[in-house]
């Protein structure tokens, strides 16, 4: 018998017993699954959001210390929980209780676009009766928008604040709500509509995710906050992180947030095009983290060029905070033409400065985010 023989005559029942340990595993996952899918049920009974962040901080404390007893890696752990708990968030949203006493009528503005559409699923899942309003239904408004608790716009940048004006005399209590990326304009026109109660909402997220847990939702008042209070329970027990912020304090982050970062990325991805960049290479000599900037570029050409065409152009002081940018890569650029080492290191230096202690926290996220990166790679 030569030594490949021996190899695999030695391999075969230590691979068996792996084949059974795995088996059992499956086995737990689904039990797992099933009690998920009551603590789901509990949950909705009792209007509980389906995110708990200190629940789940417990849990994985609890497990990264019975891993060090067990001389097993923390981290591994870690990371197989939070993939099981992201696909028990799943299966906790079949169904959610409806948070405004009676129910009641939704009027989704926009409700066949992408966004639009999720929202209609979830407010259809927490048991509203839900009407979309579309551009060839706006002859029949007034009689869709009678009897609304809720009218949502989900609508372009450039339509939104047309269609607010459009809009029929709402009943008094009826919340009037928008999903803007931009808030100050918007709601300026809410308010003026509507003499109800209104709220302006801007999800962080866009239309392909699974679910909304973890997902931020910026939450910027108008008026009456008591009278959409249920709105902001609905949106918590969907899973969501509300951020509270004023109109121009949001409006003020999103150039930062949004429109600078969409900018450069455009500006990227145009140039590896007109360096007729060969992206097949770039990928097979890119590590994980060169190969997750190159994805995170690539995505915004995967997505709608007018949406995002809108998001650069909603105001007029993103141009100025561009040129501030192009003037502050000018002046990096010129150290580099000077071979200025000092220069760059100093300005190197500056940034670990503003950064400080979230530069390490920002070193450990990104540590996890890169060896998913490696697994996935086929």
């Amino acid at each position: 018998m030569d030594k490949q023989q021996q190899a695999q005559q030695q391999l075969a029942p230590l691979r068996a017993q792996i084949d059974s340990i795995d088996s059992q595993l499956v086995q737990l996952l689904a039990a797992r699954a099933s009690v998920t899918a009551d603590v789901g049920k509990v949950k909705q009974q009792f209007a509980l959001p389906v995110y708990v962040p200190e629940r789940e901080q417990t849990l994985l404390s609890a497990r990264r210390e019975q891993a060090l007893e067990q001389q097993v890696s923390p981290e591994l752990v870690e990371d197989v929980l939070r993939r099981v708990m992201r696909e028990s968030y799943a299966t906790q949203e079949s169904h959610f209780v409806c948070c405004r006493p009676g129910g009641g009528k939704v009027v989704v503005v926009g409700g066949a676009g992408a966004l639009g559409q999720r929202f209609v699923s979830l407010f259809q899942r927490s048991g509203y009766q839900v009407v979309v309003l579309e551009q060839a239904d706006w002859p029949n408004a007034d009689e869709l928008c009678a009897d609304a608790a809720l009218v949502l716009l989900a609508v372009p940048i450039t339509l939104t604040e047309q269609l607010i004006h459009q809009l029929p005399v709402l009943p008094a209590t009826c919340v009037l709500a928008d999903l803007t990326s931009i808030k100050q304009q918007p709601l300026s026109a809410m308010l003026a509509k509507h003499p109800g109660p209104v709220v302006g909402l801007h999800p962080m997220f866009g239309p392909d995710i699974t679910n909304l847990v973890k997902q931020v939702v910026v939450v910027c008042d108008g008026r009456f906050s008591g009278q959409y209070q249920w709105l902001l329970q609905q949106l918590s027990v969907w899973g969501a992180e509300l951020a509270t912020q004023t109109a121009s304090e949001h409006d003020k982050a999103m150039q930062l947030i949004q429109a600078m970062r969409h900018f450069s990325s455009l500006v990227y991805g145009s140039h590896l095009a007109e360096e007729q960049a060969d992206l097949a290479q770039l990928l097979q000599l890119s590590s994980p983290i060169y190969r997750l900037e190159l994805a995170m570029v690539g995505r915004l050409f995967a997505q709608n060029a007018e949406l995002y065409a809108d998001i650069m152009l909603s105001s007029a002081d993103v141009a100025a905070l561009l040129e501030r940018y192009q003037q502050r890569f000018g002046e990096l650029l010129q150290l580099l033409k000077n071979q200025d080492k000092a220069g760059l290191m100093a300005q190197f230096g500056k940034g670990q400065q503003f950064f400080g202690e979230l530069a390490e926290q920002f070193l450990q996220e990104s540590k996890q985010l890169l060896q998913k990166a490696a697994d996935s790679r086929s």
